[in-house]
């Protein structure tokens, strides 16, 4: 069974909000005490509560002055340096939830609009689609286009590479040359067809009405 997830808010009920402070802090006092001997590290706790007369310490009264007065020799500038309070620690959090809403939105865009150009490419129109559409349809076919002709582009040194080990073998390469030679053959075919799909491509088609994801 799963936890249920807490609600981070002021507990207004008196009895229900003295419990869960007792509760918390023996287990922040349990974290503070492992995280000092797992890693071997001077750490102090120093809580103040309405419902102890005395603040409570940990590990000790002369324990936390020890480590007080290290950090107190600290420069200035590095005693703040990693120090976060409530404000900061939710604008920490609002903004790296705003950075993974940005990146999900840009991902969920980029699927849209692939989704769009599939759509182009099985003969859609593209009178449904606005500017702002049109822009990145028309940047994501920029981008499959670098793809591909670098992937021709690595193909075509391949088979560069192959004529000229031929060649230098002499007759005894003549069958792998001939074999380069089919290969370069078959690669300005596939330059042809490539560029005769783009043309039909850009070509407007016949409306037949296409769906724009929301």
């Amino acid at each position: 069974m799963t936890r249920k997830k807490v609600k981070l808010a002021y507990i207004t009920n008196d009895s229900a909000r003295k419990a869960t402070f007792k509760k918390r802090k023996k287990g922040l006092m349990k974290k503070v005490s492992e995280l000092s001997t797992l890693c071997g590290i001077e750490a102090c706790a120093i809580i103040c509560s309405p419902y102890d007369a005395q603040p409570e310490v940990w590990p000790s009264p002369l324990g936390v002055q020890r480590v007080l007065s290290q950090f107190q020799k600290l420069p200035e500038m590095e005693q703040s340096k990693k120090m976060m309070n409530q404000e900061s620690f939710l604008r920490q959090r609002i903004t790296k939830a705003s950075d993974n809403l940005k990146k999900q939105r840009k991902d969920n865009r980029e699927k849209e609009v692939t989704q769009a150009m599939f759509q182009c490419l099985t003969g859609k129109s593209l009178q449904n689609l606005n500017l702002m559409d049109l822009n990145d349809l028309g940047w994501m076919i920029d981008q499959n286009l670098k793809e591909i002709n670098k992937r021709f582009g690595t193909f075509q040194t391949a088979t560069t590479s192959q004529m000229a080990a031929a060649s230098m073998a002499g007759p005894s390469g003549e069958h792998a040359s001939q074999r380069a030679e089919v290969q370069t053959f078959e690669v300005k075919n596939d330059n042809m067809q490539r560029q005769q799909w783009i043309v039909d491509f850009l070509t407007p088609q016949e409306p037949s009405g296409i769906w724009w994801p929301g």
